[in-house]
């Protein structure tokens, strides 16, 4: 007589088959949210710091200490983050601030500008640990916050499709290949953009590996000094280029997709670990605000508790970069400028739909939240401070004006 062989063994196992490919799903999605964030990062603007340390003279180990303690820096920060908060924080360096350090570099002394950076990120901790600077941001309104990201954005957008008339072959086939992947699969269309466009360059022979060679850096301390000169025309400037143009942003953004997290821990951890790796040559990492919006929508993953998953990967990518130096950075640059921002804008197209959404679906405020889109992607420049806080100022005045009311604030509100 033949035995029945049990089935439960079957059905463990194809149970466990199942569970492997849906954490798997799951997993991958952010992941590679998290590494866009990151070549978009050093392929777009990593250019500014070899720029900033080219004017000041830095030799080639302090420019590597810079990229060492940055990266470093900006991945272990956003680690601790996304695992404290269950959210994805994306922590970067400040763009703005390293394209003004072109030009103030070349009038301080090096290491008085490390003295400056000390008090920049001195200042950050204190804003953070006080909670004003959250409390502020919470009094803007919805449609406001949107207008303002939307704005932002819109110029990485449009770069999707004018890269169309620079390189049309790579940026129409990546179009392509994302309408028909975001059809199918949209959990996994920037995934398909990104490994087809990487082979694209590779058989078109765009990307040169041929003098790409991994080497280990290392930090270099320099001893800080300071000056009242270095404090208004470094620390000052610095100070105030991050805070609009980095964590004001930044937190809409988080705001924009739902995230709730306090700004007391993010101002608080980035100025502290700004503060530890100023004296290797880091001037400022901080709260990202356009990487940001590639791992906190949908394109990361549908389900937000998931999301934080691209905080860490980022992470765990910067501080592997940061280990390698200028080489492995060297390689993001090696990038075609048409691949990353045709990237970059399809990244985010739900993101801009969704905030253009959110800033014209109050009738009431729609004209509010237009003018502040508008203002924002004008980049308007003054006084050196940038075009979101333009932006920003110019849709809430409006916003006072034409709807003659605003969130009641107070001395006793920032005090709560």
């Amino acid at each position: 007589m033949d035995k029945i062989l049990p089935t439960s063994n079957l059905e463990n196992q194809t149970k466990t088959q199942k569970s492997f490919f849906s954490s798997y799903s799951n997993v991958l999605p952010p992941i590679i949210a998290g590494l866009i964030s990151v070549i978009v990062n050093y392929g777009g603007t990593f250019i500014l710091i070899f720029q900033a340390a080219q004017m000041a003279g830095l030799s080639p180990e302090l420019t590597a200490s810079w990229v060492w303690s940055i990266s470093i820096g900006v991945g272990i920060t956003g680690i601790l983050l996304s695992l404290y908060t269950k959210e994805p924080i994306i922590t970067a360096w400040s763009t703005p601030a390293a394209a003004f350090l072109i030009t103030a570099l070349v009038a301080v002394p090096y290491a008085e500008a490390i003295g400056a950076y000390l008090l920049s990120a001195l200042a950050f901790v204190i804003l953070g640990i006080t909670g004003y600077f959250g409390k502020l941001i919470r009094l803007i309104p919805v449609s406001i916050a949107s207008g303002l990201l939307a704005g932002i954005l819109l110029q990485f957008g449009i770069s999707a499709f004018s890269n169309m008339t620079i390189d049309p072959s790579l940026a129409i086939s990546m179009f392509f290949v994302y309408l028909f992947a975001k059809r199918f699969s949209a959990r996994y269309a920037i995934v398909s953009v990104l490994t087809f466009g990487f082979i694209f360059l590779v058989l078109q022979s765009q990307i040169d590996f041929s003098g790409f060679e991994l080497k280990l850096a290392y930090p270099i301390f320099t001893e800080p000094a300071f000056s009242i000169n270095a404090t208004l025309s470094v620390a000052l400037p610095l100070f105030l280029i991050t805070l609009t143009g980095q964590y004001m942003p930044g937190l809409l953004i988080l705001k924009n997709d739902g995230f709730k997290t306090s700004a007391k821990p993010i101002l608080a951890i980035t100025g502290l670990g700004s503060f530890l790796m100023a004296p290797f040559g880091s001037h400022a990492f901080n709260l990202a605000a356009i990487t940001a919006a590639i791992c906190t929508g949908k394109e990361s993953h549908e389900d937000p508790s998931k999301r934080w998953i691209a905080g860490v990967a980022a992470g765990i990518f910067y501080i592997l970069v940061g280990i390698f130096g200028v080489t492995l950075a060297a390689l993001f640059t090696a990038f075609p400028t048409a691949f990353i921002s045709t990237l970059a804008g399809l990244a985010l197209l739900s993101t801009i739909a969704g905030s253009l959404a959110n800033a014209i679906s109050d009738s009431n405020t729609r004209e509010a939240a237009l003018i502040t889109f508008l203002a924002t992607a004008a980049n308007i420049n003054l006084f050196g401070i940038g075009g979101a806080f333009w932006g920003l100022v110019l849709g809430l005045i409006s916003y006072l004006i034409l709807n003659g009311k605003f969130k009641s604030f107070s001395t006793q509100n920032l005090l709560l």
